[in-house]
């Protein structure tokens, strides 16, 4: 993930919005993982959210909190 301010609380689904418009994205009706996964492939990284197992090892991501606890 980029280098980002690690989160210390979930992003709500506004605030993802927010991030995929800045990213040039539209995020539609889009529901949260499936456009978090669309930025996360327009950054150029793997769409790996939700998928970490509990084992992650990129501390910068700003999905990072809500990810350790999604499972997919």
């Amino acid at each position: 993930m980029p280098e980002t301010k690690v989160a210390e609380k979930s992003m709500t689904i506004a605030e993802i919005r927010t991030k995929a418009k800045q990213l040039g994205l539209n995020p539609g009706k889009m529901n949260k993982v499936e456009l978090i996964h669309t930025m996360q492939v327009a950054e150029g990284y793997n769409p790996c959210y939700g998928r970490s197992n509990g084992q992650c090892p990129y501390m910068e991501c700003c999905f990072r909190v809500d990810c350790l606890k999604t499972r997919l």
